[in-house]
């Protein structure tokens, strides 16, 4: 199975100067632990994560003031559609992140998360017949 047959194509995408809390509530209502942070000035694409909103909290700062730019990972590594399931959750588990970037003739153009690919991965339960 590849990495287009698992990422989610909905991307969040926010600018730098989002506040945290703009970011967390973005996150929130569309139910993803991931924003494509979009910087021309520092280098393009980045990535926002939950656990990024959570460190700062856990620092004290403020998630009305504090900007998405300064929690931002720029040195992002980015998969492409037709990497195997197998490729992008190595590459997860040897950078020791849950998310990856997918990059499109230089776009982005979805997000893989560990939880995508444990979808894909996982047997889906049957339902039970009861004998009456």
């Amino acid at each position: 199975m590849l990495v287009r047959d698992a990422m989610s194509t909905m991307v969040l995408t926010i600018g730098p100067a989002h506040t945290l809390r703009q970011a967390a509530s973005l996150m929130s209502a569309r139910r993803v632990g991931a924003a494509v942070v979009l910087d021309p000035d520092a280098g393009g694409v980045g990535i926002l994560t939950e656990r990024d909103i959570l460190n700062s909290l856990g620092l004290g700062q403020n998630p009305d003031t504090e900007p998405a730019h300064a929690h931002t990972t720029t040195d992002v590594v980015f998969a492409t559609p037709s990497w195997t399931l197998e490729e992008a959750a190595h590459t997860m588990s040897r950078g020791g992140f849950r998310h990856l970037v997918v990059l499109d003739r230089g776009e982005p153009t979805g997000i893989v998360s560990v939880r995508d690919i444990i979808r894909c991965w996982a047997p889906h339960p049957q339902q039970q017949r009861v004998a009456v």
